[in-house]
């Protein structure tokens, strides 16, 4: 099957051209039918070419020099979309230049872009940021939203619970994804009105005698399960999302890093090293970010993939994978058809408000551009 290409924001990350130029070389050697479209630097992007000359015929070069900063303010990054490489790489995709986009840029300024110029599929009020955790288990899970939006009531969250379940089909293989929404508790009286209202409506869409939703609602989950494995896909708001996630990944460098003091604080625990280095490399690899990098704005007209600013070319190369496999299962048409599975009954309420939320967050996002 031939894919759309692929558009690739050379200039974003830490490292930006090298980096970026190098990831989507690796990933094209594993799959020799990815094309590029590479926004950036022509100059800058034409040497980093240099070192892989297999990428030659399957790219075309945007010129672009202007980059959004680091800590560029999103308002003020929208303004400059169609100069900078971040946003004509999103405008690629707008236009169908390219199939979806791939940075490792500002988190923020990315998803202002791709909301204003992909907007929001018909019946998504709000996108959401969602990205693969290790578990314990072979398969990852899904956990969404992790910071796009930092309140969500319970009309976001069924709708988070589609798109995650969507994603989840696509990447884990999952005929009906079991969906648990973030709590403080498992037991129904616990958390906010939003959550019990949410999983209210959740439970009365799956259990349907005549239901084809295409996920399981299992109830809540508290924070310390996540990677257990027992749950497919994890839901919540972006604010609490962030936090799990930014806690979970300091306790993976915090585990990761107690092993080393301990492995070197004597001879006994060197010798000790090298006898379970073997295990300790399978720990290193399954904890290691890069090998889940790429993080998705699920329920836009299109596909777009955050690669985390600090990943290595390996870590570019699996979110420019991740982009391909949801161009290649369709994921924009799954959201679309789950949405109209679920049933008006579970998204109907509070929809005018939200619908006109939507509508006045958008004129203030165009008035801004």
């Amino acid at each position: 099957m031939s894919l759309p290409r692929i558009a690739v924001d050379a200039m974003g990350g830490d490292e930006g051209v090298r980096v970026m130029i190098e990831g989507a070389a690796i990933a094209r050697r594993r799959h020799e039918d990815f094309k590029f479209l590479l926004v950036g630097d022509e100059q800058r992007i034409k040497q980093a070419l240099e070192n892989h000359p297999g990428m030659a015929g399957a790219s075309e070069i945007l010129h672009c020099e202007d980059v959004v900063g680091g800590d560029e303010l999103p308002s003020r990054a929208i303004r400059r979309a169609k100069t900078t490489s971040m946003g004509l790489a999103v405008g690629a995709v707008k236009s169908g230049d390219a199939g979806a986009a791939v940075s490792a840029g500002n988190t923020g300024a990315l998803m202002a872009m791709s909301k204003i110029a992909l907007r929001t599929l018909p019946g998504i009020d709000r996108p959401a940021l969602a990205a693969l955790l290790p578990t314990l288990q072979e398969h990852d899970v899904v956990m969404l939203d992790l910071g796009a939006n930092t309140e969500a009531d319970a009309r976001n969250l069924v709708q988070f619970a589609v798109m995650g379940a969507a994603y989840s089909r696509i990447v884990n293989g999952f005929e009906r994804p079991r969906v648990r929404l973030l709590n403080i508790g498992t037991e129904e009286i616990k958390g906010t009105d939003a959550l019990r209202d949410a999983a209210a409506r959740l439970s009365a869409a799956t259990s349907r005698e005549d239901s084809e939703v295409a996920l399981e609602f299992d109830g809540f989950v508290e924070s310390d399960k996540i990677n257990r494995g027992e749950t497919h896909v994890v839901v919540t708001d972006g604010f609490s999302g962030n936090i799990a996630l930014k806690a979970i990944e300091g306790s993976a460098r915090f585990v990761t890093d107690l092993l080393k003091q301990a492995f070197t604080s004597s001879l006994r625990s060197k010798i000790g090293f090298l006898v379970s280095r073997p295990a300790t490399e399978l720990l290193k690899h399954h904890l290691d970010p890069n090998n889940h990098n790429g993080a998705v704005f699920l329920g836009l007209n299109g596909v777009v993939v955050k690669s985390h600013g600090s990943a290595t070319a390996g870590g570019v190369a699996h979110a420019v994978a991740v982009a391909a496999r949801l161009l290649e299962n369709k994921l924009t048409e799954r959201i679309a058809h789950d949405l109209a599975e679920i049933g008006e009954d579970a998204l109907k309420e509070n929809g005018q408000e939200n619908d006109a939320e939507r509508s006045r967050g958008d004129k203030g996002d165009e008035a801004a551009a």
